[in-house]
């Protein structure tokens, strides 16, 4: 079963250029993006469907970012546009980058306080589904909550850990970034609710994980650095929060132990079947 969410193909990642069709586009000489009318009417019909679904089940702290960053409905954002709000309440600003990018460069812009955004959006044949992370997934999906200090700080901390950790334990750091900042939710006073980005972008995966079938546990940093995932399907399992201070307190523990002990633990087994086999 596929999700429609737009997982991300660059995080932890992917080499740059390889795998996808799609080309980021380039700014004039005043900085502006320039998109076709179809691609501004696929921005339009992809935020006006997830705006049905998120109220009520997206985070207060996601809904407060949302009308923040006030995005627009007919037409795709400038990034200057987005990185001007985020500069203003969390010190972050997004980057202009290709369709995928590589490890080094996805982790560095991150420990600066810049979230990648390809700039390019799906076209009409993949509205529902699309391995790469396009623009409205990043916008919509990750930008409203780097508004939050807690959500910021750590996705800082993240970028800074990639930066310096071995192949195998960026391996094990990636299920950390996957079970929080992608596939996140959060108990609140008022019930579960979302804030990972690829929830949130994506409306079957919104309802899906707000419903009986998947597996939900307590946040547990050492459990989710074990969890397997695969980023073409519905999520079978999701870590939840108590609120969202507890991604600042991981910012000031030793992850990379934690990562070590990890690897000395070795995963759990999949809730999944092997992609060739699905």
């Amino acid at each position: 079963m596929k999700s429609d969410s737009k997982t991300s193909g660059k995080k932890p990642g992917a080499p740059a250029g390889k795998g996808t069709r799609y080309i980021a586009r380039e700014p004039d000489g005043n900085g502006v993006i320039h998109y076709t009318d179809t691609e501004h009417d696929t921005w339009r019909r992809l935020i006006e469907r997830q705006l049905e679904v998120v109220p009520g089940r997206a985070c207060d702290e996601y809904l407060h970012g949302l009308e923040l960053l006030d995005l627009p409905r007919e037409r795709i954002p400038q990034l200057e546009e987005v990185s001007s709000v985020l500069r203003r309440e969390t010190g972050w600003e997004v980057a202009r980058v290709p369709a995928l990018i590589g490890f080094e460069t996805f982790f560095g812009l991150l420990a600066e306080r810049k979230f990648p955004v390809a700039t390019f959006i799906r076209t009409p044949e993949e509205f529902d589904y699309l391995q790469e992370p396009d623009i409205f997934h990043e916008i919509f999906g990750h930008c409203a909550m780097l508004t939050n200090p807690a959500f910021a700080n750590f996705t800082q901390k993240y970028g800074q850990l990639g930066l310096a950790a071995s192949p195998k334990e960026r391996a094990y750091l990636a299920r950390l970034y996957w079970f929080t900042v992608e596939f996140g939710l959060l108990q609140t006073k008022g019930g579960l609710r979302i804030y990972g980005g690829g929830i949130l972008s994506s409306p079957k995966e919104t309802l899906y994980a707000l419903g009986d079938e998947p597996a939900r546990y307590d946040f547990d940093v050492l459990d989710a650095l074990r969890t397997p995932y695969r980023i073409d399907i519905v999520q079978p399992v999701y870590y939840v929060l108590n609120d969202l201070q507890q991604l600042q307190e991981l910012t000031e523990i030793d992850l990379m132990a934690r990562a070590r002990k990890a690897i000395e633990l070795g995963l759990f087994e999949p809730r999944f079947p092997p992609r060739d086999a699905a």
